[in-house]
């Protein structure tokens, strides 16, 4: 039976954050807050949940998630970071960035780029998914909630908890956190390429 939780935003209640991280454990799928929008979240590697992921979107086989990390070192583990690389996520994160890297060989090889061998990932500058993140101990494979025929993704968690309470385990309400998707940056290059301008401001990518 699916549930809406309602957290404090800025202290969240860590025994209702514990129950959303024993549904990702268990298989589950998720709504939660984040500080650009509402998201989706899974286990990493979960084919079942990101498949059921997919379907909520309607999106195809090839979706791209991205791999939602705690902390920078986290993200070390999982994608290879050059100084130069390393010196912008540390000015850019915790925040509303998402960075496209080469993946390790920690991820999945289905998770990643087909052709490139790249994974996205970001450090979210929000209290829920951080202390949710912490409980889980391991990074969530997520996706923007945005559903098929909405110009605009979903701000007010009851509305996403009607639309989708026969979809999703547990809807994580953490008030009202925008519109704006993340910033894209692809820093599997020489340098950082826009790939779509989002929240995060992008003057400090030159």
């Amino acid at each position: 039976m699916s549930q809406l939780l309602e957290l404090h935003p800025k202290t969240p209640q860590l025994r209702l954050v514990r129950l959303a991280a024993d549904a990702v454990r268990a298989g589950g799928v998720i709504v939660y807050p984040t500080d650009s929008c509402y998201a989706l979240g899974c286990a990493l590697g979960d084919k079942a949940a990101m498949g059921r992921i997919a379907k909520i979107r309607d999106t195809d086989k090839d979706h791209h998630f991205t791999l939602v990390c705690r902390d920078l070192s986290e993200i070390a583990r999982y994608a290879r970071v050059e100084n130069w690389q390393y010196r912008l996520l540390k000015s850019c994160t915790p925040g509303p960035y998402t960075f496209i890297l080469e993946a390790t060989r920690e991820v999945p090889r289905r998770l990643q780029n087909p052709k490139r061998r790249t994974i996205g990932l970001r450090v979210p500058d929000h209290p829920v998914p951080l202390l949710l993140l912490e409980a889980l101990g391991e990074p969530l494979m997520s996706s923007t909630l945005s559903l098929p025929g909405d110009a605009y993704p979903l701000t007010d968690a009851a509305d996403i908890y009607a639309r989708l309470k026969h979809q999703v385990e547990i809807v994580l309400d953490g008030g009202n956190c925008g519109l704006e998707p993340t910033t894209v940056v692809d820093l599997a290059g020489g340098a950082p390429v826009i790939v779509r301008q989002g929240k995060g401001e992008i003057s400090r990518f030159g």
